[in-house]
């Protein structure tokens, strides 16, 4: 018989690669890592890691054993939720949350948790999508809040769920004294966007070219709230979804881009865990929390 922890420390070095890093996602050292992955061998009866460099790499076998890991992982985490259906305070929940998610939605679905379910415990973690999502296949957490902009999907996987929480309308912002009055208007102006190869730095150039010009990215930076702040002092013009705005947005000037561009908000989930109750709470509060959120 297999252990289940051994079965989960196979699935994720198949994920992540190397002894190293699994020891770090699991708080294990590395020595700890080998000797369960020897001991799993031991109960397989075959060979599961060979060496490759300084590294280890997975056998055939050690391949197979670990998709089979990741159905028994699954197993587990279905029959876990359905049993913590009968308790809907059940937890607690991780959730992995993007940073315009975790300032906008975050408070106001614990306040809504905390008066609905008290004794539910959440734990939230900053992190941006990509990396995010990857740990929720990692089981690192249960639900992730992440976002996809128009004609840039997100990489599906098996086992993973998706469920759509709203739309994020996405904007033009200018300096309060900026007289510009479309997105062809800004073709001298300053730009700040996020670094190249990030999905939505990739949407807005398209934008600037389907305007007819290539913009003059000058700043960058992944925290959106610098965007914002680099407007409101007027050093660049900026494309930014609703979502950044928790409170008064008048320190900039807003325009609505051609199209109404809207990107996704969307909380995934594995298909194992998705019927425990704790979960479907917090899809609920995210839910009602970008639906009322309403920047003046």
């Amino acid at each position: 018989m297999f252990e289940l922890r051994r079965l989960r420390l196979l699935h994720e070095l198949l994920l992540r690669g190397t002894i190293a890093e699994v020891a770090t996602a699991l708080a294990y050292s590395p020595s700890t890592v080998s000797q369960q992955l020897a001991l799993l061998e031991r109960e397989a009866g075959v060979a599961l890691l060979e060496p490759d460099g300084r590294r280890v790499r997975l056998t055939a076998h050690g391949r197979l054993l670990a998709a089979h890991a990741a159905r028994a992982l699954e197993l587990d985490e279905a029959v876990r939720a359905e049993l913590s259906g009968l308790q809907s305070e059940a937890g607690p929940v991780k959730i992995a949350v993007m940073p315009t998610a975790a300032e906008a939605l975050l408070p106001p679905a614990l306040t809504l948790l905390a008066r609905r379910l008290p004794g539910l415990r959440v734990e939230a973690v900053e992190m941006a999508p990509e990396e995010g999502l990857f740990e929720l296949r990692a089981r690192g957490f249960d639900l992730v809040v992440a976002e996809q902009y128009p004609g840039h999907s997100r990489e599906l996987h098996d086992g993973m769920d998706r469920v759509v929480l709203g739309g994020d309308p996405i904007r033009l912002a200018l300096p309060p004294g900026d007289g510009a009055r479309s997105l062809a208007d800004l073709r001298d102006r300053a730009w700040v966007l996020e670094p190249e190869g990030a999905a939505v730095r990739q949407w807005a150039v398209q934008q600037c070219r389907a305007a007819g010009f290539e913009p003059d990215v000058r700043y960058e930076a992944t925290d959106l709230i610098a965007h914002a702040r680099l407007v409101a002092a007027g050093h660049a013009v900026a494309m930014l979804p609703d979502l950044v705005w928790t409170g008064d947005r008048s320190t900039v000037r807003l325009l609505d881009l051609p199209g109404t561009p809207v990107r996704e908000i969307f909380a995934a989930t594995r298909s194992s865990s998705r019927d425990a109750a704790a979960i479907a709470a917090v899809l609920a509060a995210l839910t009602e929390a970008l639906r009322a959120h309403r920047p003046r």
